[in-house]
């Protein structure tokens, strides 16, 4: 009896020791700077994604059918992008309007307005005068106003009462310089002819009168002479009946605060892209032959009538 209660002393003192290594065992691991030990409580370090580099905006609005104009303005960026060496997207916007709208929100880094979508704008984002479009030796256009071939309407006079297309509200050779030819007689459009109608493209407005949708319509010289050499079918339907003054063309514009080295990079992109072989047919696709620097004081007797024209508009 004596001799089994002192046996099972000794095995529960036993069992007690080998906890007791066991125990020592563990405190000892949990203390040492073994490599192969992991520590769960600790989150791996996630990896840091790049940061993309923003891209270059460049905004127009074509002043012939899209499917006209598009492929020659990607171009243009893609050749803008290489020479830079960053992301470069262009933005196509339907008219002068919402153009100005996307340059007024500071949306567009570059921007190729129209004549008179730059001498109305008054938007928050700083702009300034970047280059200038020259076309056949000049930076000037003029606007021709057309009927068809067979209409009997001699003279801008002989207009009165009929149906009128125009391209766009800040269009100056597809509506303004007309504004401004009636704006000397106190009218608006609105009050001299029938009806008006926007077909938001010079071509298109060329089309309309040659189908007989429209009486006569203004556009710029510049895209009928294109015309008369693309389409020459299309420009013997019409005739010109009426000049109306020059404009200087549409100038391509930057934001502002743009950096300083960023807009020297540009302006030398620009006005030696016409050197550039490859890149001269692309141009004059566009109506383009060269970027020239820009002569601002172009613009002002035009910004004086667009404000004039605002007055009597009563806008």
């Amino acid at each position: 009896m004596q001799k089994n209660v002192m046996k099972r002393a000794y095995g529960t003192s036993a069992r007690l020791f080998i906890l007791l290594l066991a125990a020592l065992a563990l405190i000892t691991a949990g203390c040492s700077d073994e490599k192969g030990f992991i520590d769960f409580t600790q989150r791996a370090a996630e990896p840091v994604a790049p940061v993309a580099e923003k891209p270059l905006v460049i905004a127009f609005a074509p002043v012939m059918s899209p499917e006209a104009t598009r492929q020659p303005y990607e171009r243009m960026t893609a050749y803008i992008a290489e020479k830079l060496g960053r992301p470069v997207v262009m933005v196509q916007k339907r008219g002068a309007a919402e153009l100005d709208q996307l340059v007024a929100a500071g949306e567009a880094d570059v921007a190729f307005l129209s004549t008179g979508g730059y001498t109305a704008y008054h938007g928050h984002e700083p702009i300034e005068l970047f280059a200038m479009v020259e076309t056949k030796g000049t930076i000037l256009y003029r606007t021709f106003v057309i009927v068809a071939a067979d209409s009997p309407i001699k003279d801008f006079t002989s207009l009165k009462g009929c149906v009128f297309a125009f391209v766009d509200p800040l269009s100056h050779s597809g509506r303004l310089a007309v504004d401004y030819r009636l704006l000397e007689e106190g009218l608006t459009p609105e009050q001299y002819f029938s009806r008006t109608f926007y077909t938001h493209h010079h071509d298109k407005s060329i089309w309309a009168v040659a189908n007989h949708l429209a009486d006569g319509a203004s556009i710029d010289n510049q895209i009928y002479e294109h015309i008369q050499q693309t389409n020459p079918q299309l420009a013997a339907k019409v005739r010109i009946i009426d000049e109306l003054a020059v404009a200087p063309t549409g100038p391509i514009v930057v934001r502002r605060n743009l950096a300083a080295a960023e807009k020297e990079k540009l302006r030398r992109i620009f006005y030696e892209m016409a050197d550039d072989e490859a890149m001269r047919s692309v141009l004059q696709s566009a109506v383009i032959d060269r970027f020239v620097p820009p002569e601002g004081a172009l613009y002002e007797p035009l910004r004086q009538k667009f404000l004039a024209h605002e007055r009597l508009s009563g806008e």
